[in-house]
């Protein structure tokens, strides 16, 4: 029992740096209307003030991953902590939208580093039987952040310089996160592929692992690439099906319109007449929804599998955006029927694509390519989600709310032939066992 609670601290430790990419992806919702006002924004500057964090994380997943495998999984968390902090400081401060856009960008480059690296982090070091629910800790922990910073933008609707203390509230804690991060041990498996066995050892050894997962853990073989590959070195010889794999299954996580939900829920919700605080405490439902089903997910993984679960989850987006749809095209949609509608394809969205993109690709990538592979693929996800974030707001004023959702209900289905054609079931197996299979058929 001591070595499972040593374990579960430093997953939670890890993890914990999610709960700020959490705060920094919702904390915006409330916050924008307000920036928009005091700054006079178009909805092109709109969309950039939004998705300026987005091009940040798609730059910090590219250069975290990849760097992780050269300089240790746990210095680049501490590097983002530390971007974290100055890009709250930034946005707190902020004097004008061209700052602002800065600050946030910053911001974006630390969350993109810990998207690349806690789950890769978190895979590598914990037993087969679990792995699927500490990695899917990664996105639990961020839509608890969602959820807190959309309370935490209601409650600070009636403060002076509300939307400051909304950006700037991520810094308290990613000054907590920095401390945890320094008690952290190297991951025992890259360790090994630096050739650092005595090194890894200790930290098998100051973690709790098992005898028999040590074990394993020992058999990660040395790499000769200690920086591990280029990008391009990715798509040549047995790996190139397995990173098209993950590459793709990133690409389907966002372009099925997550993030237009996440960043834009209030001015969804105020197309159909709801008022402006309305909005933003009807918001919180979304989160709300969003975190219980995120723990329906974390309970069910290791259970029912990933695939399961990614063609269940895929099949509800398809019916809850239908509805959108639908709803949209009347003369007067309802909201309450809208907002039910928003709150299911969030359900669905949380037991399947949201946290299982990660858990599938840090599970399905050789070790020898696991951090640059990775980085691509989290590198794509971020650039998807740019896109869509940018967009969104130019979409929604030249085509309206229901050819956007049926455009996003289309891809959904895509997204749903891909996973069932294509991706492997990964339950239950050591990350070596996932590798000799998917290397084999190539």
């Amino acid at each position: 029992m001591k070595n499972k609670l040593l374990l579960f601290g430093y997953v939670f430790a890890a993890s914990f740096g999610a709960f700020v990419v959490g705060l920094n992806l919702g904390g915006i919702s409330g916050a924008l209307e307000f920036i928009t006002a005091e700054f006079g924004l178009s909805a092109m500057a709109m969309g950039l003030v939004t998705s300026a964090i987005m091009i940040g994380c798609l730059i910090g997943a590219l250069l975290g991953g990849r760097y992780s495998d050269k300089y240790g999984r746990r210095n680049m968390m501490i590097i983002s902590a530390v971007m974290l902090i100055l890009s709250a400081v930034g946005c707190a401060m902020a004097s004008n939208a061209a700052w602002l856009i800065a600050a946030r960008f910053l911001g974006g480059c630390g969350m993109g580093v810990l998207s690349a690296v806690i789950p890769i982090y978190i895979s590598e070091i914990s037993p087969a039987k679990w792995r699927g629910t500490f990695v899917s800790f990664y996105q639990l922990f961020i839509v608890i952040g969602i959820l807190a910073a959309y309370c935490a933008d209601f409650g600070m609707i009636s403060w002076g310089n509300n939307w400051r203390w909304m950006l700037g509230l991520p810094l308290l804690f990613a000054a907590g996160n920095l401390l945890m991060l320094l008690f952290l041990p190297e991951s025992p498996r890259w360790l090994i592929k630096q050739g650092e066995y005595e090194v890894a050892r200790k930290a098998i050894a100051r973690m709790g692992i098992s005898s028999e997962d040590a074990a394993v853990m020992l058999e990660t073989p040395k790499s000769s690439q200690k920086g591990g590959p280029k990008l391009s070195e990715l798509f040549r010889g047995s790996t190139t099906h397995i990173v098209l794999l993950g590459s793709l299954l990133a690409v389907f996580q966002q372009i099925t319109g997550i993030n237009v939900i996440i960043n834009y829920a209030p001015e969804i919700l105020r197309q159909t007449g709801i008022g402006g605080d309305t909005a933003l405490m009807q918001a919180i439902y979304v989160g709300i929804v969003n975190f219980l089903f995120t723990i329906v997910a974390v309970w069910l993984v290791d259970r029912l599998g990933r695939k399961k679960l990614l063609l269940w989850g895929c099949a509800g987006l398809v019916v809850s955006l239908a509805y959108l749809t639908y709803a949209f095209a009347q003369p007067l949609p309802g909201s309450i029927g809208i907002l039910i509608a928003l709150l299911v394809y969030i359900a669905f969205f949380a037991v399947s694509l949201s946290p299982l993109m990660f858990v599938v690709t840090a599970e399905i990538y050789p070790s020898a390519i696991r951090g640059t592979a990775m980085a691509l693929s989290t590198g794509i996800s971020w650039a998807c989600a740019f896109l869509v974030v940018q967009f969104f707001p130019i979409m929604l004023e030249s085509f309206g709310a229901a050819i956007v959702f049926a455009g996003f209900g289309v891809l959904c289905l895509a997204a749903w032939l891909f996973i069932y054609i294509w991706i492997p079931e990964t339950k239950g197996r050591s990350l070596e066992e996932i590798e000799k299979q998917l290397l084999k058929k190539e």
